[in-house]
């Protein structure tokens, strides 16, 4: 392409400070560097990851930032020693790497990587090294992805490739939130068929747990949420029963308790409240019950160890157990091969002109997902 090895000059969302909205730049995208590349993004959705790091995260060396990770573009160039990838290959950024060399790569137990950015920055959310700059100051590339961009440069390992029949502006969800759902009800959790599962928060992550816990074969999936508005929704997902924890003067893990007889045999927390999360375990049926912790929070948490010492199982999931640049493609195959539901998920299109429109609404439940279209296909 005719921009290939020059700085691009587009659009971008720039997160400037916390608590305040994102501002539409022009950004400068340097040319990928060893290893890396330079994507023009299609398709990018607002995930409340995005909405922890502005306004509940805060971090002082996170910002200036341009937020976003979730979404799916084509390939503008790349960079010396990139091989699996070549311009006009239709491809989705990855959060999580995914090397194939470290030890925890090469482990089937584990989807972590050791040369994923948080390793690094974790309680920034970024790495330090940047392909952005802004009114002449560095730009720091949130999750190492920056999707809320025109263009943005990510590593290799970062990245994969996907079916090129693919509608980018429907499989961008792919990249995180229902994989993390759906993943930690048949990854992590590992479901199985004729079980009692009970899935905490209905945002996106909690309805795809929803439909991995339906598609895995559980005869019971309980959805629990305080706005009874997404009941019907999580129905369409395979939800079969419903509990507003507000409807009830007593803990919720004793409502569900007292419905299966001792507790559920799945739990799965999306919601990031520790509280939650403690409510989550102790829904869950002594002797095997297992919880899964899905919903990002990088505060304390605690639980009674007897909970534990009878049996109970308390794990977390990671972007859902897939090993990132295997699992997404394989996502998307499910997806063309209508095993998997994706447009369901989507309430809302707007342009990145409207972003702070898409924030405002996932800040205040107003969606499950909103995509922005960014560049035509």
């Amino acid at each position: 392409m005719a921009t290939a090895g020059k700085v691009i000059k587009c659009k971008a969302a720039v997160a400037w400070e916390p608590n305040k909205p994102v501002v539409i730049e022009e950004i400068e995208v340097a040319p990928p560097q060893d290893g890396e590349v330079r994507i023009k993004i299609v398709a990018t959705s607002v995930c409340h990851s995005d909405l922890y790091h502005l306004f509940e995260n805060i971090h002082k060396d996170g910002f200036p930032v341009v937020l976003g990770h979730e979404a799916a573009g084509i390939v503008e160039s790349v960079g010396p020693g990139v091989t699996e990838f070549q311009p006009g290959d239709k491809v989705i950024p990855l959060f999580l790497s995914q090397c194939k060399e470290c030890r925890f790569c090469k482990h089937p137990k584990t989807n972590v990587c050791e040369k994923s950015w948080s390793e690094i920055r974790i309680d920034a959310m970024s790495p330090l090294d940047s392909r952005f700059t802004c009114k002449g100051k560095k730009v720091y590339q949130f999750s190492g992805t920056s999707t809320f961009s025109e263009y943005t440069v990510v590593r290799q390992i970062n990245l994969t490739k996907i079916d090129p029949a693919a509608p980018l502006d429907k499989v961008c969800l792919l990249s995180c939130g229902i994989c993390t759902g759906y993943g930690a009800a048949v990854n992590t959790a590992e479901v199985k068929e004729g079980s009692t599962c009970a899935v905490f928060g209905l945002g996106a992550v909690g309805l795809a747990a929803v439909m991995g816990c339906k598609n895995a074969g559980a005869k019971r999936i309980i959805a629990v949420d305080t706005n009874p508005d997404k009941f019907e929704k999580a129905k369409v997902f395979g939800a079969n029963e419903f509990v507003n924890p507000k409807d009830h003067d007593k803990p919720i893990s004793q409502v569900l308790s007292e419905m299966t007889n001792g507790g559920v045999d799945y739990s799965l927390e999306c919601v990031g409240n520790v509280e939650v999360m403690r409510s989550a375990l102790e829904s869950t049926v002594q002797g095997w019950g297992v919880s899964v912790i899905v919903g990002w929070n990088m505060h304390e948490f605690s639980g009674q160890p007897i909970k534990l010492i009878t049996g109970r199982t308390w794990k977390g999931a990671l972007f859902g157990g897939f090993k990132s640049k295997d699992g997404v493609p394989e996502m998307v195959k499910a997806y063309m091969n209508k095993k998997l539901m994706v447009d369901e998920f989507i309430t809302h299109n707007l342009t990145l002109d409207q972003i702070n429109d898409a924030i405002e609404m996932m800040k205040h439940g107003k969606c499950i997902r909103t995509v922005l279209n960014v560049s035509p296909q």
